[in-house]
């Protein structure tokens, strides 16, 4: 089992910006470390976002046109000389591979997690 972590307040969690985003395009990322693609994501922002993402148990083809939920405002990452805006989020299975998280149903882009 994993440990909790140690308590957050709600004022924690309220400076998320946890939205859902339509993944807009899927580039290969033979750079990264980890098997990885570059995601445009489309998160009701003034500009499509872009996230370096461990889903590669995915095929580009099947998350373009897809609902993910993702972290907005971390501020940037450079990975292998990328700059990864978002995080969207997943968990990993019992074989390892990461299962994004998603809305049960229609849900517009940029709509904010609640």
């Amino acid at each position: 089992m994993t440990q909790l972590k140690s308590l957050a307040t709600y004022d924690d969690f309220a400076r998320l910006d946890i939205r859902i985003g339509k993944v807009v395009e899927v580039q290969p990322f033979p750079r990264a470390r980890n098997p990885s693609y570059k995601v445009a994501v489309d998160v009701g922002a003034d500009r499509i976002m872009w996230s370096s993402a461990q889903i590669t148990n995915y095929e580009p083809e099947a998350l373009v046109g897809s609902l993910v939920v993702c972290v907005c405002n971390l501020g940037p990452k450079n990975v292998a000389g990328f700059t990864s805006e978002l995080l969207i989020l997943g968990a990993k299975n019992a074989d390892g591979k990461v299962i994004l998280l998603r809305p049960r149903g229609e849900v517009a882009a940029g709509e904010p997690i609640i």
